[in-house]
């Protein structure tokens, strides 16, 4: 089996190597950028330890279709930051931000196209199903996002559909990573599909965790500002479920929407905004419910890994990769 070593010096070498046109620069300097700053790559590292389960060498047939939902990823990245206003990614000013909105725009655009260049290396046999399985997914992934969107003008969102919406938006391109490597390595049909849904349920525990970091984490590790979510009206998932939790205490139920129209002209209504709504979900539990909530989608997916027909080390380096993903919200 690929060792995670492997993978790792892999993805430094594919993404170290990552080459756009010159010019213009002013399109192309915002790619090298997303790619220069980073991220986890969770999802090309994802794509080859599935393909590493069912053999293989790690080469460019691998290689460039899990770089391709890695760009695809930032691409979405970039479209977000100008739809979310957010002003730092990754620790650093965003795309839209750092050069301005129309220029994050088109750069996100030729992104997308870039990451279909990538898509297109793969092995001849396998590329009209890859091709299907990336499409079908990237169309999932701008609908969780219109969802996203149009919940902000709404009071409140339905569990149900708050998770479909993050299932669509986030969910869908870590599992659809999965998969692919699981088909270009060969996989059968219900391997493919232990193998996406593994991932799924991670993916629904890293966009809760994700949510819940926006407030309650540390902003030298989560890479962004703290309270974006509150600030923006986002239905997040804390909000989500401080709704629900309150829904049968008037007085909770009311104080959260104060909170919630608190202003945000100056520095100090941000802050005192954030912390009006952190201390709702304090009172209400919402921190320590979104805490076991990722625990459960966590073993949801540590049980379709159990159900694959891979030996003993294999099952432990999807246990590691899944503990690793959420390490950051324990």
């Amino acid at each position: 089996m690929i060792t995670e070593k492997q993978i790792e010096e892999a993805l430094k070498e594919v993404f170290g190597s990552l080459r756009f046109t010159e010019e213009p620069a002013g399109l192309y300097e915002p790619l090298r950028y997303m790619i220069q700053i980073g991220g986890k790559r969770i999802r090309p590292r994802l794509c080859l330890l599935a393909y590493s389960l069912f053999g293989g060498t790690l080469d460019e047939r691998i290689l460039a279709p899990a770089a391709a939902i890695e760009v695809f990823h930032s691409f979405t990245l970039i479209h977000d930051d100008i739809m979310d206003n957010a002003a730092v990614r990754r620790g650093v000013p965003t795309v839209w931000k750092k050069w301005d909105a129309n220029t994050a725009v088109l750069s996100g655009d030729a992104m997308c196209i870039e990451s279909y260049r990538l898509l297109a290396k793969a092995p001849a046999d396998k590329l009209p199903e890859v091709l299907r399985l990336f499409s079908d997914t990237a169309v999932q992934v701008c609908e969780g996002q219109q969802y996203d969107m149009e919940f902000e003008s709404r009071e409140s969102v339905p569990m149900d559909d708050y998770i479909m919406m993050i299932g669509l938006k986030t969910a869908v391109l870590i599992a659809c990573a999965a998969k692919m490597g699981a088909v270009i390595g060969g996989a059968d049909a219900t391997s493919q599909e232990l193998v996406y849904q593994y991932a799924y349920s991670l993916g629904l525990a890293f966009q809760v965790a994700d949510d819940y970091l926006d407030t309650f984490g540390d902003p030298a590790v989560f890479g962004k500002a703290i309270g974006g979510d509150i600030l923006n009206d986002k239905k997040s998932w804390l909000l989500t479920k401080a709704f629900e939790m309150a829904a049968d205490d008037a007085l909770m139920h009311g104080a959260l929407l104060d909170a919630m129209a608190l202003p945000v002209e100056t520095e100090e209504d941000k802050r005192r905004k954030i912390d009006a709504v952190r201390e709702i979900y304090v009172k209400l539990g919402v921190d320590s419910a979104a805490k076991a909530e990722i625990r459960k989608y966590h073993e949801e997916a540590l049980g379709f890994a159990a159900q694959l027909p891979v030996g003993n080390l294999a099952h432990e380096e999807l246990r590691r990769y899944a503990e690793s993903l959420l390490e950051r919200a324990k």
